[in-house]
Order: structure tokens, then C-alpha cells, then sequence
């Protein structure tokens, strides 16, 4: 089991993130979970890439001096597994929003969604969606949208070495990316109904992997806190 010295040297906890929770809620938890198994006043806890409340999977947690590691973790290629539903179009590209624009359809078949996976390959150019935590002037952009305020956004270059469609299900399409940091999925939803002459929204996304660290060998919070030494 481990130690209070453990923690305090540094620590990378692998959690599965369930969902609704945020990335913060889970590092949260956790701190919390720590200082009160072990008594402890203060202790650095910090994840290494937040996951959208409606996604689950892997958060890669640093504690104590393991947290200046973070921005190495963050830095490495990570993968994700999820679907997308064809026909329409949502404004935070998820489910967070409720569909706005419906679109055609009949004119997709499977051979067609496979080649089109080809133009999302290598380097390209996405635009984040509004509906997230990337700051402008001082503000999150999903603090701007929920607000009603158009903001501009410039695109950001990322690289995608995989994207496969594992299965499709009439409108429901079952994918696994691997990527870059700053890949935002709900981006390559959304751009990808474009693509398809249509519109798409990403329905369902987990986090398999970062860098070598993989979603298999993580614990759920409740698991981890579960692990931790008693008081009593």
C-alpha cells in the first residue's frame, strides 16, 4: 500500500473518469481522498488533460513532485474510441446542445464513409469548438457561447496518425482516433458530417490511451479511494 511519503515524492495515478464528471471534480476527489487518509494539510495534485464531463476514460493524475511531469504526459499521442451520429449538427458538436440542423442522409454509403476517414490523415486544421475551456481575453470560450456572444476562434494545426470506423449502425458510426495533443474529437465529428455532405455530432467519446499509458490499468476514483489506508 502506499505510503504519505509516496504521494509527496510523486505519484501517477491512472483514473477512469465516469461520466458527468469533470477533469477538476475527479482531481478534486482525489486531493481530497489523500489529505484525509493520511492527514494531510496540503499535497499537489493535477491531471496530465482534462476529458469533457460527457466523455470517460483515461485522466492521467500527478501527485507531489510528479506533477512537473505533467506537461511531458500531455505532450504525448493520445487515443480515443466513440461514435458519431450522422444528420445532424449540434452548437457544442456533442451532446451537451441539443441538435439545431438536421441534414440529408440517403446519399451515404459505408464505402464512402471509409475514404472520407482518409482526409482527416496526418496534419490538419481544426477549429476548436465554442463550447470549451480554451481562454480568450481572459475568458473560457464556453463561457462566451453559453452567453450568446460570438467570438472569433482561429484554427489550430493538429495531427491524426489513425482514424478508422470500427462499425456502423444505420446513422451511428463507431470510431478510434489516435491523435495529437489539442485534437478535439467534437471538432472532427462536426467536420466530418461536412465532409460527408452532411452534418454529425459526437454522441459518445472515451479516452483508451496517452502515450503508454492505457485505460486498462486504471482505476475508478471510487476503487482508488476505496484503496487508500482507513482512519478507523
Amino acid at each position: 500500500m502506499k505510503t504519505e511519503e509516496d504521494y509527496k515524492a510523486g505519484e501517477v495515478l491512472l483514473i477512469d473518469k465516469p461520466l458527468t464528471w469533470t477533469s477538476f471534480q475527479a482531481v478534486n476527489k482525489l486531493r481530497w481522498s489523500i489529505r484525509q487518509a493520511f492527514g494531510i494539510k496540503k499535497i499537489k495534485v493535477g491531471h496530465a488533460g482534462t476529458l469533457d464531463p460527457l466523455a470517460t476514460g483515461l485522466l492521467v493524475i500527478c501527485t507531489g513532485k510528479m506533477t512537473k511531469q505533467i506537461n511531458t504526459f500531455q505532450g504525448q499521442e493520445k487515443e480515443y474510441t466513440g461514435t458519431f451520429v450522422l444528420g445532424g449538427t449540434t452548437p457544442s458538436y456533442d451532446l451537451e446542445t441539443e441538435v439545431n440542423e438536421n441534414f440529408p442522409t440517403d446519399h451515404i454509403t459505408e464505402d464512402l464513409i471509409h475514404k472520407t476517414t482518409q482526409q482527416f490523415i496526418g496534419l490538419i486544421d481544426q477549429f476548436p469548438p465554442v463550447f470549451s475551456a480554451i481562454k480568450k481575453d481572459g475568458k473560457r470560450l464556453y463561457e462566451f457561447a453559453r452567453a450568446g456572444e460570438e467570438v472569433e476562434i482561429k484554427s489550430r494545426q493538429v495531427e491524426i496518425t489513425t482514424f478508422e470506423i470500427t462499425e456502423i449502425k444505420d446513422l451511428e458510426l463507431h470510431f478510434r482516433v489516435v491523435c495529437s495533443k489539442g485534437t478535439y474529437i467534437r471538432s472532427l465529428a462536426n467536420d466530418f458530417g461536412k465532409a460527408l455532405n452532411s452534418g454529425a455530432h459526437l454522441s459518445s467519446l472515451r479516452r483508451t490511451r496517452i502515450g503508454d499509458f492505457k485505460v486498462e490499468d486504471a482505476l475508478t476514483p471510487e476503487v482508488f479511494i476505496a484503496n487508500l489506508p482507513s482512519k478507523e
